[in-house]
């Protein structure tokens, strides 16, 4: 149970309360913003709450044990800071989020509901729908390695040892052309001809010019043949790519013991165990006529 300040208990004893709900958001990026169901701004501990029409919430449910607490944030895509071109580019994606019950004509008199990240975000025209997730969620992540064929770690990180700054590993390019029927995914370039086909496939391309310049995304597809080098990307964009726009590259890696000993040479760093029996091992039986040595039992 909480223990509401002496304020804010008094102001709910007179039954004639002016009270409103407070979103504070941090992004991964650092950034803080805030947003109330006022009808006009508020501020508190450093943050204004930018008031924006149609932003609510469902209700909150608590449960005993390790559940996760879920509820679903609603509102219209209507501000500067809360946009389309936001949430599609990934930048509000497990942001951080507090929600607070104020007194709007005393902010002092608040209490905080509710803390957790941001989940599964929803688009429809103007309307979003973000799933709001209790601490608990952080109970549902994998923790620890996993016993695997494939490496467990990300490229370029401290237990990988890959360096991404190499020259062998990074390229810079420029669009050249993209199609006018996925003009936000696939594009062909200039500048990448000196790297071999598939060489960035599963890689990271992050754009240093253009309409998403910032912005980053996975490269499904590297081709080059006949000196035409084609990129498509996991994910559309949230801006339409367009001739000119520059960008950089990262190699990536399938996470395969053969990739990290031939592509990176990195083969003592391999964090997977390459050598574990399948299922056709654990599934067999000796035999009548055979033996381990290749001889014949007697």
């Amino acid at each position: 149970m909480k223990t509401l300040a002496p304020g804010l208990q008094a102001h709910l004893d007179t039954n004639a309360t002016t009270l409103c709900n407070c979103w504070k958001l941090t992004r991964l990026g650092g950034a803080v913003l805030g947003f109330t169901d006022h009808d006009r701004a508020l501020g508190f501990d450093g943050v204004s709450f930018e008031a924006i029409t149609g932003f609510e919430a469902s209700a909150i449910e608590t449960a005993l044990g390790l559940s996760v607490d879920d509820l679903d944030a609603l509102g219209a895509l209507n501000s500067a800071t809360l946009n389309e071109a936001d949430l599609a580019a990934g930048r509000f994606d497990n942001a951080a989020i507090e929600i607070y019950r104020v007194n709007w004509t005393d902010v002092s008199q608040r209490v905080l509901l509710r803390k957790g990240n941001l989940g599964e975000i929803s688009r429809r025209g103007k309307e979003f729908r973000a799933e709001v997730r209790g601490l608990a969620h952080h109970l549902n992540q994998p923790a620890g390695r996993l016993y695997q064929y494939g490496c467990d770690v990300d490229l370029g990180s401290l237990r990988c040892g890959v360096d991404l700054n190499a020259s062998a590993f990074k390229g810079t390019g420029t669009v050249l052309a993209v199609p006018s029927t996925d003009n936000r995914r696939v594009f062909t370039a200039s500048g990448l001809g000196g790297f071999a086909n598939d060489w960035f496939s599963r890689g990271r391309l992050l754009w240093s010019s253009g309409a998403n310049a910032g912005l980053a995304m996975e490269v499904k597809l590297h081709t080059s043949a006949a000196g035409v080098v084609s990129i498509e990307l996991w994910q559309s964009m949230a801006e339409v790519i367009a001739a000119g726009d520059a960008f950089t590259l990262t190699t990536g890696c399938d996470k395969q013991f053969a990739t990290c000993k031939e592509k990176f040479s990195n083969a003592i760093n391999f964090r997977g165990f390459h050598l574990m029996p399948g299922n056709d091992w654990i599934q067999s039986y000796p035999r009548q006529g055979e033996a381990n040595d290749g001889g014949s039992l007697a």
